[in-house]
């Protein structure tokens, strides 16, 4: 038996569950809000602490814990409330409508009211420079012009930028230019396409580099909080994929479902007991019910966003006698 914690927690919007291994292999939970900021910083760092007994500010001791995994659903939320970072676009002069153009698909085709998907890019910066399929350049990159704009937007506030070139899986020296005249700009979060996903197709391959941009910055403040509390424990965090990486690989990419995958994973775990145990089948209704409401939670997002602000705080809308401050 290892004789050293470990922790499997679940961050979600709404609250924060967290579920460990004593050293003799007993299982104890721990569930608090996930925002509580007049109790404590982190909900997850503060579970951790709540199970080991630790009083006052003590640190979490790296000796006594073994891992803490993690799926967290801050890129999700941030996602559909449209609360990442402001994003550059940058791609070919020509391309700057191609992502929102995108492949034309129209699931509701005789709707007569067509509803576009907000933008994650809040501006478009074209320069002038091509490669063809094979590498070869076509047109010289206008350096220049592409200084000038990175340095307009970041003067704008802008700190995220997507850069997303014609042929780039294949030909990327453009984009690795771009991107070294964006770091020189001061642009703190830079997403190139070429090296965030190598695949032909710019629209699908743009569209994944704009989310990385857009996300990550967000996903970064959060993950390096945590580290920072865990000190030199070890800290993964669950992709959208349902595979664990390093805190320090995780993008916003491979994030967006990584709390919903965690579920996946258990849900088949589940689905293998169950279909040893038939008096337990009736599980499987529960899993159901929580897909179907994933579902809806997607399809509601922009009423998420509107309401949002007039919602109190979830700690408001609890009963009293669970209420922060009550144990």
């Amino acid at each position: 038996m290892d004789d050293k914690w470990q922790f499997w927690i679940d961050r979600g919007g709404t609250f924060t569950d967290v579920v460990a291994r004593r050293p003799d292999g007993t299982l104890v939970t721990e569930k608090l809000l996930s925002e509580n900021p007049d109790q404590y910083e982190d909900a997850a760092v503060e579970g951790i602490r709540r199970l080991l007994g630790l009083a006052g500010d003590d640190p979490v001791p790296p000796d006594a814990v073994a891992a803490v995994k993690m799926g967290t659903t801050v890129a999700t939320n941030a996602l559909l409330e449209r609360a990442g970072a402001p994003t550059l676009l940058v791609t070919n002069q020509g391309f700057g409508d191609a992502l929102a153009i995108g492949y034309q698909n129209r699931p509701d085709l005789f709707a007569l009211q067509i509803q576009l998907p907000e933008r994650l890019y809040g501006r478009v910066l074209e320069v002038a420079g091509r490669l063809n399929a094979t590498g070869a350049e076509i047109q010289p990159l206008d350096e220049q012009t592409a200084a000038a704009g990175l340095d307009a937007a970041h003067d704008a506030g802008f700190r995220a930028v997507a850069i997303v070139l014609m042929h780039s899986y294949r030909a990327p020296e453009h984009e690795r230019r771009i991107a070294a005249l964006a770091e020189a700009a001061g642009f703190t979060q830079i997403s190139v396409s070429s090296e965030v996903s190598p695949l032909m197709k710019v629209v699908s391959r743009g569209d994944t580099t704009v989310v990385d941009a857009y996300l990550s910055p967000i996903l970064k403040t959060y993950v390096d909080r945590v580290a920072r509390s865990l000190g030199s424990i070890k800290l993964m965090f669950m992709q959208s994929s349902g595979g664990l990486t390093d805190a320090g690989l995780f993008r916003g990419k491979d994030s967006i479902l990584s709390g919903p995958a965690g579920g996946g994973g258990g849900g088949r775990r589940l689905g293998t007991w169950v279909r040893w145990r038939p008096h337990a089948r009736r599980s499987r209704f529960r899993r159901r019910r929580s897909g179907a409401g994933l579902l809806r939670r997607w399809r509601a997002a922009d009423h998420y966003r509107r309401e949002r602000d007039a919602r109190p705080h979830p700690a408001q809308a609890l009963p009293a006698c669970v209420r922060p401050g009550r144990r």
